[in-house]
């Protein structure tokens, strides 16, 4: 009897410990939250109602939305890498600072440096595809690229008397010299808990940041400057903030040095 109860307090603590350490965590698939609700939480801007759309439209949105949260998941065939849209853009593209969603389709058409032309909104998922998933693209006439439209436009949908949105892009940090080596200390007490000490992500929340299950090195977070912003605001997630700019760029840049795969030339318009 006493082993019985001693094994059921031990499992007790280990799942109180679990559920104080997700709790603290953001909600990666957020917006499936807000599709429910239409609001969000934590901030006086507030998403629009999905009962603004017709019914067909809404179904658009919602498979948009799982697409958006779980890549890997909903769009197996297109992914190569383990990382979803909401990884980069995170909280389901609305969180401030974290490259929101909010605004963007107004954005386009624009000219892409990279890709030294005009590109539509299609033609830049498609660039997330083929870089950040380190996959393929998708049909531009298939129900992904639709639902996926159809989702980050329906964010940015006008709604009377909602607060405008503030936090598009990501924050400008000074310019920094990175310490790769001190960045490795970062990682190891700040990092490798969520995103394994071998980059290798732990499940959907965390994603890869290196090796085989990784962005390629054609993908934006593969630049030291992109990634320190986003981490600087948006990392760790359960106690975002706590960096230093300087620590951002010093882990961003071990980050950087490390192994992962080589983007497709093939898709080098996009």
């Amino acid at each position: 009897m006493r082993r019985k109860w001693g094994v059921a307090i031990i499992v007790f603590i280990l799942l109180l410990y679990a559920g104080t350490i997700v709790g603290g965590l953001h909600i990666r698939n957020f917006s499936l939250l807000q599709i429910g609700s239409g609001t969000q939480i934590g901030t006086a801007w507030q998403a629009p109602r999905i009962s603004m759309v017709s019914a067909a439209q809404a179904n658009s949105v919602r498979y948009g939305a799982l697409l958006f949260d779980e890549t890997p998941l909903y769009a197996a065939k297109y992914t190569g890498s383990k990382i979803s849209c909401t990884s980069c853009h995170a909280e389901g593209g609305i969180q401030p600072y974290a490259s929101p969603m909010i605004g963007l389709p107004a954005l386009f058409p624009m000219y892409n440096k990279r890709a030294g032309h005009v590109i539509s909104l299609q033609d830049r998922i498609q660039e997330c595809f083929v870089r950040s998933e380190n996959g393929k693209p998708l049909s531009y006439s298939g129900i992904e690229m639709k639902a996926l439209v159809d989702y980050i436009t329906w964010l940015s949908e006008p709604q009377a008397g909602r607060k405008p949105f503030v936090g598009r892009g990501l924050i400008r940090l000074p310019d920094l010299t990175p310490d790769p080596k001190h960045g490795m200390e970062i990682y190891s007490a700040q990092c490798a808990g969520c995103h394994g000490q071998n980059g290798e992500g732990t499940g959907p929340l965390f994603p890869a940041v290196w090796g085989p299950g990784s962005f390629n090195d054609g993908a934006g977070m593969n630049d030291i400057t992109k990634m320190a912003a986003f981490v600087q605001k948006n990392m760790p997630q359960n106690r975002p903030g706590i960096l230093s700019p300087q620590d951002a760029y010093d882990v961003s840049a071990f980050i950087h040095a490390q192994p992962r795969p080589t983007f497709n030339e093939a898709y080098k318009h996009f």
